[in-house]
């Protein structure tokens, strides 16, 4: 499942223009892989401002991120709780002093490096979001981006009339697109709902004979 996640977050960030750079393509035994960046993304069309990112980012907010470190944490059962991310303090380690500079150092360059964490969804609940956004502001991520919207990107720009044979993930999205397997958002989100059937005490039999 880390494979197929790591490679939703790469397409997503290079289908927005980003250079991508994994960190390793093999899991360390002397540290803990949590430990570990697992993306560098540099975007070289970067349009910076003063303005605060949102802490939730949409597809809008990328081009104002120049330099980031990316860590993948596809927990696609779970959703970001405070609950549950107290119980896993290993989420945070790659903002820790000692670990956040091994990984600006083998980035290279000047400048600040945005802290995004990928993560499977907040709570739906408002209260318990702002929840969740505080604690994970507290240690010290700067952005969240929920897999939900990188995904639902990825299936609205690609095309059913390319051919994506370079990549599977994209190619397997394509096909499935193709077959009508994905159903527009939009289309749902005007479908007139459907009537309910009017409910009668009366056996059909009896419906018949009146």
């Amino acid at each position: 499942m880390g494979a197929v996640s790591e490679a939703i977050v790469r397409e997503y960030f290079e289908l927005h223009g980003f250079l991508v750079r994994q960190q390793r393509k093999y899991i360390a035994q002397t540290r803990r892989e949590d430990e570990e960046v697992d993306f560098f993304v540099l975007n070289p069309r970067a349009r910076p401002d003063n303005s605060a990112l949102p802490f939730v980012l949409t597809p809008l907010e990328l081009p104002r991120i120049t330099r980031a470190v990316v860590v993948v944490k596809g927990w696609h059962t779970e959703t970001f709780s405070p609950a549950v991310m107290t119980h896993a303090p290993e989420i945070f380690r790659f903002v820790e002093p000692k670990v956040f500079q091994h990984a600006a150092k083998t980035f290279g360059g000047d400048g600040s490096l945005t802290k995004i964490l990928v993560a499977p969804a907040l709570p739906q609940d408002e209260q318990a979001r702002e929840r969740s956004i505080t604690f994970l502001r507290e240690k010290g991520i700067d952005a969240v981006i929920p897999f939900r919207t990188m995904l639902a990107e990825l299936v609205n720009q690609i095309e059913t009339n390319r051919n994506y044979q370079k990549s599977d993930l994209l190619q397997i999205i394509r096909i499935l697109k193709n077959y009508d397997f994905f159903k527009s958002p939009q289309l749902e989100l005007f479908k007139t709902p459907r009537k309910p059937r009017r409910r009668t005490d009366k056996p059909q039999e009896q419906q018949a004979s009146s």
